[in-house]
């Protein structure tokens, strides 16, 4: 992996931008008391993922740059129990194409961790 690569090529960060997109058009179906709970909670880890990929790729060096990651990596894993929770609250909305791409960019995530390693 070449880390000198800008953060924009990279297609997790890509993906990334999408589901934020995603989510804040999917956040926009729930109820109006979710306003500061799960809508701000899902938008700020999902907005995190890309923001920490592209801050991560411009720290330099490959230890900050798999910190960052990892970083992502969490945060991926914060989005999916929002999700979820979601999901159970909202059983009338189809969150499949979310899960599936966030499924997808945690596989990405591990596999350029090691990558990089």
């Amino acid at each position: 992996m070449n880390i000198s690569k800008t953060f924009k090529e990279l297609i997790v960060w890509q993906k990334s931008v999408e589901l934020s997109v995603r989510i804040y058009k999917l956040t926009r179906k729930f109820s109006k008391d979710e306003k500061f709970g799960l809508v701000s909670q899902l938008r700020r880890a999902c907005v995190s993922i890309p923001s920490n990929i592209a801050e991560g790729s411009k720290r330099g060096t490959k230890k900050d740059f798999i910190q960052f990651l990892r970083i992502a990596s969490g945060l991926a894993a914060e989005v999916e129990t929002q999700l979820i929770i979601s999901k159970q609250l909202y059983s009338e909305i189809d969150f499949s194409e979310e899960l599936n791409l966030l499924l997808e960019i945690q596989k990405m995530l591990t596999v350029l961790i090691r990558s990089i390693q």
